[in-house]
């Protein structure tokens, strides 16, 4: 095992990695601001639906969080570099899982892997060549690094790409219904609108799909298959990229693939200048002990939550219970209606709740989600506790999962004030999904 995880190797993947990885983080902070992100998700919203439990992260009031995002953007240019860079990779690290944490308004599987890619950089060598703090400190340089590192990051791209393709194994992706609903919102898109709308088109998108994320690992570590592969991963990067619009990711995923070609590939592309490992000398360090402990924590973890949903009560596609934190990608579609009314318990009357007053558009796709209206009415309750008011809160929350005719998720006639948030099973206040619009009906 030490052999294994301990054995030096050639560290140009690692350093190619990092000048990309700190490029494309810069950019996704700065792209943030410069698309409007920032402003609608962070800056417009009276509150935002935090993770629950994250209540105490709520974004920094006027222009406070454009400042936030350039100096994130300022770190990433920092790794890309190599300076500064432990702080500078931990700094970025923190202040993109508090993002991540204090709204799900914008929730996106990709912000969540890119808190573990972070997590990846922060405890790798990755400044240790070609980096301003390797020329300020020469004792830091080196051109090896532990074969952990590689196994690290194949083994947690292999359990992304394989939950997803697993978790596409349903009526609605296998019969091409969630691909053409997909589809029809970019049917205004220049040149290409009008071709995905063609049915042959949502069937190649729901088998590619499947088989590219089963296979893409396995097929880009076995020589013979690397380069297909490779080719293959640019068309379904750049597809995904002009499709769906989903920032560095596509290009984020490209970059990983320098850690499944040969190491003399990379330095021979990349890294000419550099002197080329060879020793492969085993180097244990005082920590293997600390480290293999965490090696086991974090893969049984990252193995566990993708599956939790099925030892929770209820169809994960209608509770949303289990569904983050998974690697269920662009698997359902949800539309929908909700609105909340408010009995004065002091005067018998009732009002409905102007939702444009508390929520922006966006947000208002949140009441459509069990947390959500859980959040909103925990928020309504505060601000009539505050006036010294007791209250009851009802809400018609009516809910289309792909396109099916939309069914009530929550009793109309219970009082939201009595219920009762529970972070691992299932909420019982959640109506089943009925069996009417359940698959294949």
């Amino acid at each position: 095992m030490n052999r294994l995880l301990f054995k030096q190797v050639d560290n140009s993947p690692l350093i190619v990695f990092r000048i990309f990885f700190g490029l494309l983080i810069a950019l996704e902070a700065w792209g943030a601001i410069a698309t409007g992100w920032v402003r609608r998700t962070l800056v417009e919203p009276q509150f935002t639906f935090n993770f629950i439990g994250f209540d105490f992260l709520q974004p920094l009031p006027g222009p406070g969080m454009y400042f936030y995002f350039g100096l994130m953007g300022l770190f990433g240019i920092f790794v890309m570099l190599g300076f500064k860079y432990r702080f500078s990779i931990i700094a970025y690290t923190l202040l993109w899982s508090c993002v991540y944490f204090m709204q799900k308004t914008s929730y996106n599987n990709h912000y969540y892997l890119l808190i573990l890619l972070l997590i990846f950089m922060c405890i790798v060598p990755a400044h240790n060549y070609f980096s301003i703090d390797a020329k300020k400190n020469p004792e830091l340089k080196s051109i090896s690094m532990p074969n952990w590192v590689v196994l690290f990051i194949i083994g947690q791209i292999w359990i992304v790409y394989t939950y997803a393709s697993l978790a596409k194994l349903y009526p609605d992706w296998l019969d091409g219904t969630f691909p053409e609903l997909l589809m029809k919102g970019r049917a205004h898109y220049w040149l290409i609108g009008d071709l995905l709308q063609e049915p042959w088109v949502h069937m190649s998108i729901c088998i590619f799909g499947i088989l590219f994320d089963l296979l893409v690992v396995p097929l880009l570590l076995w020589k013979r298959t690397r380069k297909a592969m490779f080719i293959a991963s640019i068309f379904f990067h750049l597809f995904n990229s002009i499709v769906f619009q989903i920032g560095i990711f596509p290009y984020m995923s490209l970059a990983f693939t320098v850690f499944f070609f040969p190491k003399e590939y990379i330095h021979r592309k990349f890294l000419k200048s550099k002197a080329f490992y060879e020793d492969a000398e085993v180097k244990t360090p005082h920590l293997a002990p600390l480290l293999k402990t965490f090696f086991a924590i974090w893969f049984t973890v990252q193995l566990i939550l993708p599956v939790r949903h099925h030892f929770i009560e209820g169809n994960v596609f209608w509770t949303e219970e289990g569904h983050k934190l998974s690697w269920r990608m662009m698997l359902r579609s949800k539309g929908g209606f909700a609105s909340f009314k408010i009995k004065n318990l002091n005067t018998g009357k009732t009002e409905y709740v102007k939702l444009d007053e508390y929520l922006t558009t966006k947000q208002r796709r949140n009441l459509l989600k069990p947390d959500g209206i859980y959040q909103f009415t925990q928020r309504l309750k505060k601000e009539y506790a505050e006036k010294d008011i007791p209250i009851e809160i009802y809400a018609r929350v009516k809910v289309s999962l792909n396109g099916r005719k939309a069914a009530f998720l929550i009793d109309p006639k219970l009082d939201l004030t009595t219920i009762e948030w529970d972070y691992f099973f299932h909420n019982e206040w959640v109506l089943p999904q009925p069996d009417s619009i359940s698959w294949g009906r």
